[in-house]
């Protein structure tokens, strides 16, 4: 099959997971069905895009993705499953599961659960969407599943899991039980993917079912929304616009931001690992403050794009946008390299570069 792009970073980027995954790895995707729930979104760019442009190569049967679009259906979703056969989509809300033709999705050896709304922004506004998705949504699949052979099962936590964690307990490892509030505006999110977790864990234990739980820290890249109202979405908005990089914080809490292409191959190999178990992934290096990634942005824009405005502090419109917000956000992976060979090598200034060609050879994509 004939790729939908021919552009630089898209094809490299596609390249660059397909070399990081064991040969063992990819053969175990051969003649599989790979449902993905949640399809449409950020990481479901490359998700989709790096099966269905592989899927002759591996030897893939059919991807199957479901999403409800709530927050819109991109292009990029319409123009891949238009070139590529194999692709089946379905507007459908994982949560509502009763009411779908479970025949489509009968056949799945790999599901990848990932229909939630990630950005604090959105979630904040649909609060109670957000728990269903990760609560009765999984469960539905769970259910389903459970008694059927399947060969893997990946379920999307976060590493909102962890709260704001205290300082003796960064790097954060699996082990660190969290410091997080249950009633507030982040609570929706991060009370629903720890439960969601306890529910894979239970799955697993009673049913043995081959799950697999990751924890994302922090990914960006191709994919993302420009107005997704994460912070890599903003500053890349504001290069393409030329307009002011704003910073809704004083700029001083530090995060690890893992480009999503060392994202997805850990989240392949989590998925293709076969045994219950639990794994940060993102990026250990560096750990910088937003500032200091507003300004990242600012040299890489002005290099692609002759960008030449200030970075700003402003109070954000949404009166809660800071509360709970943790200082600090970096992962220990050593689990993840150790048991999946994952060895995430695209630092910030690279990432930020790839992210930034990539808009200007495509766009936004949505």
């Amino acid at each position: 099959m004939e790729t939908v792009k021919n552009h630089t970073i898209y094809q490299s980027d596609l390249q660059y997971i397909f070399n990081n995954l064991d040969q063992s790895e990819i053969e175990k995707l051969k003649d599989s069905s790979i449902l993905i729930t949640g399809c449409a979104g950020f990481l479901g760019y490359y998700f989709m895009s790096f099966l269905s442009d592989n899927s002759e190569r591996i030897g893939i049967k059919k991807i199957i993705g479901i999403d409800n679009f709530k927050l819109g259906k991109p292009n990029w979703i319409t123009d891949l499953s238009t070139a590529n056969e194999k692709i089946e989509l379905y507007n459908f809300d994982i949560t509502q599961f009763a009411s779908f033709d479970a025949n489509k999705i009968n056949d799945a050896d790999f599901i990848i659960h990932m229909a939630s709304i990630a950005s604090p922004t959105f979630y904040r506004k649909y609060p109670l969407e957000t728990i269903d998705a990760n609560v009765s949504g999984l469960r539905a699949l769970l259910n389903f599943y459970k008694d059927k052979k399947i060969k893997g099962f990946l379920f999307f936590s976060s590493s909102e899991v962890y709260g704001d964690p205290f300082p003796n307990y960064i790097p954060t490892s699996e082990e660190y039980r969290g410091n997080v509030n249950m009633i507030g505006p982040r609570a929706c999110y991060d009370e629903a993917k720890r439960f969601g977790e306890t529910l894979c864990y239970l799955y697993a234990e009673k049913f043995g079912m081959p799950i697999s739980i990751v924890r994302p820290f922090n990914n960006f890249g191709p994919g993302m929304r420009l107005n997704d109202m994460r912070v890599p979405a903003d500053f890349a908005k504001a290069i393409i616009e030329n307009k002011q990089l704003v910073m809704h914080s004083d700029g001083k809490p530090t995060r690890t931001f893992c480009y999503v292409t060392d994202a997805i191959t850990g989240y392949l190999k989590a998925l293709l690992y076969e045994p219950f178990d639990y794994f940060n992934i993102g990026i250990d290096q560096p750990e910088i403050s937003i500032k200091d990634l507003a300004q990242i942005y600012k040299d890489i824009g002005s290099v692609l794009f002759g960008f030449n405005q200030s970075i700003e502090f402003r109070e954000s419109e949404e009166k809660v946008y800071l509360t709970h917000n943790p200082l600090r956000r970096c992962p220990d992976i050593s689990k993840a390299k150790k048991i999946l060979n994952y060895s995430p090598s695209i630092l910030i200034d690279e990432g930020v570069y790839r992210f930034l060609t990539f808009l200007k050879e495509e766009g936004d994509i949505h």
